[in-house]
């Protein structure tokens, strides 16, 4: 039996239409299932990371920085960076509040006297954000509900991610840290550090803060080109150590990614404005697990600075 020819071309458009539904639903069901991938993929920043300089942050391109050596090296290959021997902050820098930059100029004098000034790392005591950063090696171990960064001088840090900040902080030694990811990259949020205790410094320097710190940290891996520019800045104010004289050089021909950290500082208490810093990383010549050696700090009281009795620490009474 042959149909009308009206009635085909309906049943043919039916058909198309249908055609055309079931194209569109599996579009969205795809466009769905990439958006879902997108949303849960991280990137990886897993492995060891060296940063072979002391002692301090790299400076940004533009815009207010960090504290920098007023000491530089006269003689040598690296004529003109930062004097590692002697740590004399710059108290003229204009980030500085007044109390906070004659902090800055008396430990100067003690460093240009010959003498060693006291930090969390020489003294034994927990290292907070940013003056962690200074540590020539790092590890990030990445799981889904939290961020462990291990550190070369043994501190650890752990960052909860995608959780509130609770709506009062108690101050501790490394503050309370957030974290998320955003695409490509980590961002970490830190506040409550505390501040009443010895050695409440941001860097090498003894630049002090106040319990309004707020640290934010972001993390992301960068091709060479872009760490070159980091990294030719940085060595023009950070001395860089030598082949073999620690475990966290890297290979200068390396031209894989690099784990680039980018961090602001706030306090309204020591700083007139907002700055910024970056530590850019690379793998090491030294594969795991020989990078990371046995580390005591206080086993040996007068090691720190030598000839001196190091302030570990220590209670008056038990805390329970």
């Amino acid at each position: 039996m042959k149909l009308p020819a009206t009635r085909c071309r309906a049943q043919e458009d039916q058909m198309s239409k249908l055609h055309l539904a079931l194209a569109i639903a599996a579009t969205i069901l795809s466009v769905g299932d990439a958006g879902a991938q997108q949303r849960t993929a991280q990137p990886d920043f897993s492995g060891l990371w060296g940063h072979p300089y002391w002692p301090s942050f790299e400076p940004p391109a533009s815009g207010p920085g960090p504290v920098t050596n007023r000491s530089r090296m006269r003689v040598g290959p690296q004529v003109g960076v930062g004097n590692p021997r002697e740590l004399v902050g710059d108290y003229t820098s204009p980030v500085l509040k007044p109390w906070a930059a004659e902090v800055l100029k008396k430990r100067g004098e003690t460093e240009i006297s010959g003498a060693a000034s006291p930090t969390p790392y020489n003294q034994c005591w927990p290292q907070a954000v940013p003056f962690i950063f200074f540590n020539f090696g790092m590890q990030m171990l990445q799981q889904p509900d939290k961020v462990t960064l291990l550190y070369f001088s043994h501190p650890f840090r752990q960052v909860r991610l995608n959780q509130q900040r609770p709506a009062h902080v108690m101050p501790s030694w490394r503050g309370h840290s957030v974290g998320r990811y955003e695409g490509d990259t980590l961002v970490v949020d830190t506040v409550g550090i505390k501040a009443d205790r010895p050695f409440a410094m941001v860097d090498m320097y003894g630049t002090p803060h106040t319990e309004a710190l707020h640290v934010v940290e972001r993390y992301r891996l960068v091709d060479y080109e872009v760490a070159k520019e980091a990294l030719d800045r940085n060595a023009k104010e950070n001395f860089r150590f030598s082949p073999g004289t620690q475990p966290f050089d890297f290979d200068p021909n390396y031209r894989g990614k690099h784990l680039q950290l980018e961090f602001t500082v706030e306090d309204e208490g020591a700083f007139t404005r907002a700055w910024s810093g970056r530590v850019t990383y690379a793998r090491p010549r030294v594969t795991f697990p020989s990078a990371w050696s046995e580390f005591i700090c206080a086993e040996n009281r007068r090691e720190h600075p030598e000839g001196t009795e190091a302030e570990v620490p220590h209670a008056d009474k038990v805390d329970f």
